[in-house]
């Protein structure tokens, strides 16, 4: 079913949207602001993970990526299809490396291709061409460390060097599992966020403490924390365009907040899997057992399901708006025919999701997903946002392909597209809806 639970996340500064703009993944969402749709936020492994086994299917290791590039509009002939690979190391039994590196070919071939054809057969001109491949501005690089300091512990560290920017991104994050909590311990300098409109933004300086609980047998569910924004803020790209106000979510202070929700489902029907489903089945390749592509879409059902909560902020340093409180609530309905099963035919899907994500809001946000089956467990996805305030409009369209991993019960590799921010990427998930 439709995620519930960004109606809430969405509240505070550790809720992560997928990009290929940077080499782990992900950039912030904007606290504050509509919750993304359901296809929009990182997976929640790692993207050394992520790249690591991804690279034992494509073609020498090497995961395609698309996205604009982050400056300035003066340069923007520039080619968006970036080359991603991973050497990794396992230095010991709890602790793994990753060095990641990306390529932008067609940035790289366009520039080359200009130089030769204005160039004579003259040494010079054949080292003019030839210096080409060495511009800074067609590679990244990024080092990427996680280590477990015990069961519960985990230390993750990024450092990476975009060729097309100035700074160097650093990014650490300390990760506790407490009794039913979660508790997180993040730092970057600087971060980068993503607004409702596609827009990004650079903060110098960003840290987090955050802890959640895990959702209870009874839906009640809290989280609270506390961030400090350090610098002003900018836009990443500079559009040439009336300068766009900064968020007040990202002006500098610190601030402290805390939500709770309550959630809850029902059933209208559904066909429960019975012994016949998982027969054996005989093929040239031997016997397996007829389990679902993926556990979580094994069974056809009706559901409605729902999510009501409050959050309140205070801003520990001078601003107009030092304190503040809100209500949210969304409703869901899903529908699913078919158990994903067999090659075809076998998986429709539909979830409408309506999101309010304050009282004071007049344009509520309807949430669609549409899954159907193309053949075996490949899966064509759109996930849409319509604003039905003053005027009925799209907001933003998410386009993807999923491939669903059997061995892995519910995970799957997804390869999306967002119509607003024009990008895309390929992510492993797993057991994520």
């Amino acid at each position: 079913m439709a995620n519930l639970r960004t109606s809430m996340d969405a509240a505070f500064y550790d809720l992560r949207i997928a990009t290929p703009q940077t080499l782990h993944g992900s950039a912030r969402s904007i606290p504050g602001e509509p919750a993304p749709l359901d296809g929009a936020p990182s997976s929640k492994l790692l993207r050394m993970q992520q790249l690591w086994l991804l690279g034992q299917g494509f073609p020498l290791g090497v995961i395609p990526a698309y996205a604009p590039p982050l400056y300035s509009s003066s340069q923007k002939e520039s080619g968006s299809l970036s080359l991603q690979t991973i050497w990794s190391k396992q230095p010991a039994e709890n602790w793994w490396l990753g060095l990641v590196g990306q390529i932008r070919p067609i940035k790289l071939i366009s520039s080359v291709a200009s130089e030769a054809l204005q160039a004579d057969l003259t040494l010079p001109s054949i080292k003019s061409v030839v210096k080409n491949f060495f511009d800074k501005s067609f590679y990244s690089i990024g080092l990427m460390s996680h280590l477990d300091v015990g069961p519960l512990t985990s230390v993750v560290v990024n450092v990476e060097k975009d060729g097309q920017r100035k700074n160097r991104h650093t990014k650490a994050l300390i990760h506790h599992k407490l009794p039913d909590h979660d508790l997180t311990l993040e730092a970057a300098w600087p971060e980068l966020f993503v607004d409702r409109n596609g827009k990004y933004w650079d903060m110098p300086e960003s840290i987090s403490l955050d802890c959640a609980s895990l959702i209870s047998e009874s839906g009640l569910r809290y989280h609270f924390g506390i961030h400090r924004n350090g610098g002003a803020a900018k836009a990443a790209v500079d559009s040439g365009e009336d300068p766009v106000p900064i968020p007040a979510s990202l002006k500098p202070g610190i601030c402290a907040k805390a939500a709770f929700s309550y959630e809850k489902s029902r059933d209208l029907w559904r066909e429960l899997e019975t012994k016949e489903d998982l027969k054996l089945v005989k093929r040239k390749e031997g016997s397996f057992r007829n389990s679902a592509y993926d556990l979580r879409m094994k069974e056809p059902h009706a559901a409605i399901s729902g999510i009501f909560g409050g959050n309140c902020e205070a801003w520990l340093t001078n601003t107009k708006r030092p304190f503040g409180a809100d209500l949210f609530g969304s409703i869901c309905f899903a529908y699913q025919h078919g158990k994903f099963r067999k090659d075809y035919g076998d998986l429709t899907r539909v979830d409408a999701r309506l999101d309010v994500n304050s009282v004071s809001s007049i344009s509520p946000k309807l949430n669609l997903i549409l899954q159907q089956q193309i053949a075996g467990p490949i899966v064509f996805r759109v996930n849409s946002r319509v604003s039905l305030g003053r005027g009925v409009h799209i907001e933003d369209v998410i386009y993807s392909l999923n491939y669903s991993l059997r061995l892995l019960e519910s995970g799957k590799v997804v390869a999306w597209y967002s119509s607003k921010r024009k990008e895309g990427m390929v992510e492993l998930r797993v057991f994520e809806f």
